[in-house]
Order: C-alpha cells, then structure tokens, then sequence
C-alpha cells in the first residue's frame, strides 16, 4: 500500500466523527450510528483502492451498507482488506460520555481475521511490555510482569477494564494486586490503543470485549509495536457455528497479535468523537469544527496525529437523518 492512502484514511474517520459528533448527548444511538455510516461510506467511494469490508457494520441482510463483503473505493488497486467501526461507543455519544471515536484499519487482502460479531476476552500492552503478557496467567503475574517492564511498582499501573458484571472477578483481583482501575462503560478500541501510546496514561487493557473491536486495536498495535492476545469467548452454540463459517475452527485458539493482523503492511486510522485517553473529541466552532486524529502505517511504525479545522462555508452542504450537516471531504 502506498503512503498516500494515510490521508485518505484520515478523511474517512473525519466524516464520520464529524456527521455523528452532531447527536452528542442527544440520547439517539441509532441515529449517531448511522449518521457515521452513511458519511464514511461516502468517503470510501472517493478512494483510489478495490476495499472489500471483512469486519463491518453486519452482515448484508442486517445493513444497508459497510456489511461485510461490500466493496469499497473505485475499484483500482491494491486490493485491500477493510475493518470499520464509524462509530465505536454508540452509547458513549448518546449520553454524552468520553471515549468515543470513529475507527478503521486497511490492510493487504488477507491481512486481517474476519473476526466474527461476537465476545473475545483480550489483553494489550505498549511496546515495553511486548513478550511479558499471557492471557492464560493469573492476573497478578501479568500486573508484575508489566510493571517491572515499565520501570514501575504496580500501584502506579493504570489498567482499564469495561465495567460489566462479566469483569466483577477480573476487578477484584487487579484492586488486590494494588493497581489502578479505569473503569469504562464502552468502546475498548481507544484504551486498547493508548497503551501503545507513550504518556497517555494507559498502562494496560484487559477484559472482554467485541472481537471485531480487537482486531481494529491489534491493527493500531502492530504498528506501534505493541502487543495483544485474545481468546474467542463464545456464549452460546450460534457463536461457534458463526466462527466455524468464517475459518475459524477452534473457537478455544490463542489469538496472537500475528493471528489478529497477519502483516505488517496494515494502516490505522481513528479520529476522536468525544474526548478520551487517545484523541481529542469534535469542537464545533463559529466556522465549522475542529478533529483530532491519529493514522499509523505498520510498514514505518510512524505515527501521526493531525489536528484539522473544517470551514463549512467552503463546503456544500447536505442533510443526514434529520441534521444538517457539511460536506467533510477535504
């Protein structure tokens, strides 16, 4: 893939912060959804690439567009693999919390597992701590392992776990080991990435998530050098029968940063929608809004965070779900 393709991508995240940063504590998830689907989408048929979506919004007959199969760009090489969440934290922008963030990562056809819409139970750290996690140790050897990689005592360790009832156990132990404990309500793609991030604040992400969420964040991962391991946490018969028809065999498979973004030729992009560990959220302005995102190229590991302002009376306007919005297309 051809650097050039780095703003591209900024781009398509920035339509998408944009168009759903407008239903910021309006209480509509659905509506904040699609409003990031339908201008991310938009974006993608202005990219030079043949993208076939492998984690997206659904399958064809549950969305109306980025389901999985869908082609994407104009149809020119190279082809691509395509992992999109417009919206990751769907709640979080409803109710107007932080964290929330439009995501996707690009890599050469293959690249990616076509992880199915289910739960996975993960782990992921920065690059100091590459090769000292194992998602089958105790917790507490994981927390010193990674302290003593990190040069801390591990009460400094600032660890992030989803709030759920599934964790109740998992935050038990990580409060006894002296940790720090931040809690989220949703979207584990961002912290996950921050812990590749130097002073973010993230030392660690553990739990159990969206398995198609943790291929986004092992893309982020392996451009930054960090690590992820993660294990497919099926919860019922329909899970594993929905695993087995997309490759997968073993369901109980430790899932190795190599599993999850089989190269480094992979390309990662997010922009903030509300202010979290990794990115800035929208600010809209007198003349239009300012974004905040980062894109990252496996192939250099060179990470770049660009901070655009948008003048929306030098774009067209057009209208998405009841909102009037502008054209995002740089």
């Amino acid at each position: 893939m051809e650097r050039e393709l780095t703003m591209e991508f900024a781009r398509v995240t920035e339509a998408a912060a944009l168009a759903s940063a407008r239903w910021v504590g309006r209480g509509d998830k659905e509506a904040a959804d699609d409003a990031a689907v339908e201008a991310m989408r938009s974006v993608f048929d202005t990219i030079h690439m043949d993208g076939t979506v492998v984690i997206g919004e659904g399958e064809m007959d549950e969305a109306p567009m980025l389901y999985i199969g869908e082609r994407l760009g104009t149809g020119e090489a190279p082809e691509l693999d395509v992992a999109v969440d417009p919206l990751e934290g769907t709640n979080i922008v409803a109710k107007g919390l932080s964290g929330a963030i439009a995501v996707m990562a690009i890599a050469e056809k293959g690249g990616l597992l076509h992880a199915p819409d289910m739960y996975m139970d993960k782990i992921a750290v920065g690059p100091a701590a590459k090769g000292k996690i194992n998602i089958d140790a105790p917790v507490i050897e994981n927390l010193t392992n990674v302290a003593k990689a990190l040069g801390k005592n591990i009460n400094d360790l600032a660890v992030v776990i989803m709030d759920r009832p599934r964790h109740q156990k998992l935050i038990k132990e990580v409060r006894e080991a002296g940790a720090r404990i931040r809690l989220i309500t949703d979207g584990d793609v961002s912290p996950a990435v921050a812990c590749g991030i130097e002073d973010s604040g993230v030392d660690m992400m553990i739990g159990v998530g969206g398995a198609p969420e943790g291929v986004l964040a092992a893309a982020a991962l392996r451009c930054l050098g960090g690590e992820m391991q993660g294990r497919l946490w099926p919860e019922n018969d329909d899970d594993i029968e929905r695993a087995k028809k997309l490759g997968i065999d073993d369901v109980n498979k430790l899932l190795t940063l190599d599993d999850l973004v089989k190269s480094d030729d992979v390309f990662f992009a997010a922009t903030g929608i509300t202010e979290g560990p990794l990115l800035r959220g929208v600010n809209f302005t007198a003349q239009g809004a300012s974004t905040h995102t980062v894109v990252m190229r496996g192939k250099t590991g060179t990470v770049r965070f660009i901070e655009a302002q948008h003048r929306f009376d030098k774009k067209p306007k057009y209208a998405m779900k009841g909102v009037l919005i502008k054209d995002t297309e740089a």
